[in-house]
Order: C-alpha cells, then structure tokens, then sequence
C-alpha cells in the first residue's frame, strides 16, 4: 500500500470507530481539546499529528488498539543466549568471620 492509501484507510477507520461510538465529530472534538476542523482533516485524509491521533483514539476509547500497531518486542534468541551465561546459578551466602580461638 502507498503513504496514501494507508492515510486514507486509517481517516477512514478512525471515522468508523467515532460513529459506531455514536459520537458527533463536534463532542469528539470538544473532549479531545482539537478544532472541529483538524478532526475533519483527520476523518478526511488521515493527515494529522501523532499526538492529536492519541487525542482522538482516547475520546472515542480506542486508545488500547495502538498496542497492537507496535508490540512490545521481545528479547531474539541472540539476546536470551547472551544473557543465559549470565544467570545465577546458586544463592550467595556472605562468610562468617572465624573468631581467634583462646589457647
């Protein structure tokens, strides 16, 4: 998919979401702490900031489905091989002191 394509299918899933929440653009808008007019551009085109995204997502509760765009990554094998020589393998106790012996 181009840059363009991906901008249009999220505008449109983003407007999608806001109407089956049944939230007029105006409400979203006025939660959000948005102009009328970026949320617009946004249902429109999908152009808009990361952060008026964020906005967006969170008023029309959607603000959890941004997990799934970028999981936490885990460890690669490499990694979890690098540090498996690294493990404890038994507990460590601190030495007592030897108290001199009176002969």
């Amino acid at each position: 998919m181009s840059d363009k394509a991906v901008l249009s299918e999220l505008a449109h899933r983003v407007k999608v979401q806001r109407l089956n929440a049944g939230l007029a653009q105006s409400d979203v808008a006025l939660k959000a702490g948005i102009s009328r007019r970026a949320l617009v551009n946004l249902e429109g085109s999908g152009v808009c900031t990361l952060a008026l995204l964020i906005k967006v997502l969170r008023v029309i509760g959607q603000i959890n489905q941004l997990e799934g765009l970028l999981p936490e990554p885990g460890l690669s094998p490499i990694q979890l091989a690098k540090l498996k020589g690294h493990e404890r393998q038994r507990a460590f106790a601190p030495r007592r002191r030897h108290k001199p012996r009176n002969e």
